[in-house]
């Protein structure tokens, strides 16, 4: 498939970072797999919204992908290779919140980070930044889950089922305001990378979903908060329908 990418930002706090690479070289694969119709190279696009400080983000943005890839094992086949990529995933954000967390900084982040090789792509995330896929067709599906508290119910029960405690921040004269939050800690997000002082009740176990496109290809949206507190799903995708990849994440940023 031919890959074309845009970026756009407004970012006010300065907290907030992406992550563009397109030449990342796959590990060397066993002499089964094909490499004529398949080059062994995939790209990368990540998504990291910060708070409480630019560390975690940074830190993330720098370590991820390593990690992801030490989580693989030696010598397979490309398909084997796909096959693999959720589980490292997964040990890839684990062992980045680890290391981050023993620099004993508070700051932490959300991560969204779609992985593409060929026709597959493969999409992991902590926090509330999403990923969408506008298919060609106009199809649109949800890559991510968010996790925020006050929309995600499954959350909500892990949380307290591991002791954690949710609710609203408690205001003079007993008023409770804003969103859901776990206690301690007062994190508006379930599951994210950093965060020390939050305690074990958010943890940095990713989302993972793995889709094949078909070869009429599609759109990847990936944007934090900012964007989705303001547009649906649908909303962005139908915004830059038909637009080249620069424009249309101008466009997304702007509307």
């Amino acid at each position: 498939p031919l890959l074309r990418y845009g970026c756009a930002a407004q970012s006010k706090k300065g907290e907030d970072f992406f992550l563009l690479r397109t030449d990342c070289a796959r590990p060397s694969t066993s002499s089964s797999s094909s490499t004529t119709s398949h080059p062994p190279t995939f790209a990368v696009f990540a998504v990291l919204d910060g708070h409480n400080g630019d560390a975690a983000a940074i830190y993330t943005r720098d370590n991820l992908l390593n990690h992801v890839l030490s989580a693989m094992p030696q010598g397979l086949s490309r398909e084997e290779w796909l096959h693999s990529l959720p589980r490292a995933l997964v040990a890839g954000f684990v062992k980045t919140d680890k290391e981050f967390q023993t620099k004993g900084q508070t700051s932490g982040t959300t991560a969204t980070f779609a992985i593409i090789d060929g026709w597959t792509i493969t999409v992991a995330s902590v926090g509330d930044s999403r990923c969408i896929l506008d298919a060609q067709g106009g199809a649109v599906s949800l890559l991510t889950v968010d996790h925020r508290l006050e929309e995600n119910v499954e959350e909500r029960e892990r949380v307290t089922a591991s002791g954690g405690e949710v609710g609203r921040l408690s205001v003079v004269g007993g008023a409770e305001i804003g969103p859901l939050r776990c206690w301690p800690g007062g994190l508006c997000l379930s599951r994210s990378i950093g965060d020390i002082d939050v305690g074990e009740f958010i943890v940095p176990v990713p989302y993972v979903k793995q889709v094949k496109l078909s070869n009429t290809g599609g759109r990847l949206i990936i944007a934090s908060d900012g964007i989705w507190d303001a547009l649906s799903s649908d909303a962005a995708a139908k915004c830059c329908r038909g637009l080249p990849a620069e424009l249309a994440a101008k466009q997304v940023v702007k509307i």
